[in-house]
């Protein structure tokens, strides 16, 4: 349903609890056609075939997945990821008719695509303009997340280095309104330290689970802390 809110200081804002990023995009795709834009994430190779890849999870959903990644790491002719997935290299933002042509994308996901690129409003529009009456599902850090305030609370910050914005729940909002969504949800979702944990051992690595723990229960009393946010809208 369209979000009515008021952009007033003290308003309350209808945050319910956060879920789980990878279940929730991943079932929302069961038996469907997806269009999955930047899937390809190089710097985090470490997640694929493992239960951490969103690529991954969608294809076990789906009944077919594009997907579409600028990386120069992707071959002329795609890196087949399945019996029903490929990803094709090309602009995730205004994507090549060829890849497009003969396909019938019932939803499109962008999964922590949004904040790496340049212009996330004109990626919106041009998938309202592309995609009219299907579903668009994207996921982006918060940026007002509880972990990175407990991190600069002793000097550091998480961010990828390819980031160039930070959303909150009003400012992804805004961007629906503005590029004429006919409606949407946005939906909270928890933190995970997956590369943390993957690249960590023994004693670290218990560690770094229980503070993920923590951070998740203040997620749940405290949803506008949470780590991201998924943007569910019809186009």
């Amino acid at each position: 349903m369209t979000i009515h809110i008021k952009y007033e200081t003290l308003a309350k804002l209808p945050v319910g609890h956060p879920v789980d990023r990878l279940s929730y995009i991943a079932d929302l795709c069961r038996d469907k056609t997806v269009l999955d834009v930047g899937c390809y994430d190089e710097t985090a190779l470490a997640k694929r075939d493992t239960k951490y890849w969103l690529h991954g999870r969608i294809r076990a959903q789906a009944l077919r997945v594009v997907g579409v990644d600028s990386s120069s790491q992707i071959p002329e002719n795609g890196i087949r990821t399945g019996g029903n997935s490929i990803i094709h290299q090309g602009d995730g933002v205004d994507i090549a008719q060829e890849i497009l042509q003969g396909e019938n994308f019932e939803i499109i996901v962008a999964g922590e695509f949004i904040e790496h690129i340049e212009n996330p409003l004109l990626f919106f529009r041009n998938m309202k303009h592309t995609f009219p009456g299907r579903e668009l599902v994207i996921s982006t850090p918060n940026g007002v997340c509880f972990a990175n305030t407990l991190l600069g609370s002793i000097g550091r910050e998480v961010q990828h280095p390819d980031h160039l914005h930070n959303f909150t729940f009003k400012i992804l909002n805004t961007m629906c309104l503005r590029a004429g969504f006919r409606d949407w949800e946005i939906i909270p979702y928890r933190f995970y330290a997956t590369e943390m944990i993957l690249q960590s051992r023994g004693v670290r690595r218990g560690f770094v689970v229980f503070v993920e723990r923590c951070i998740r229960v203040v997620e749940r009393f405290l949803p506008l802390l949470s780590f991201g946010y998924i943007v569910r809208a019809k186009l």
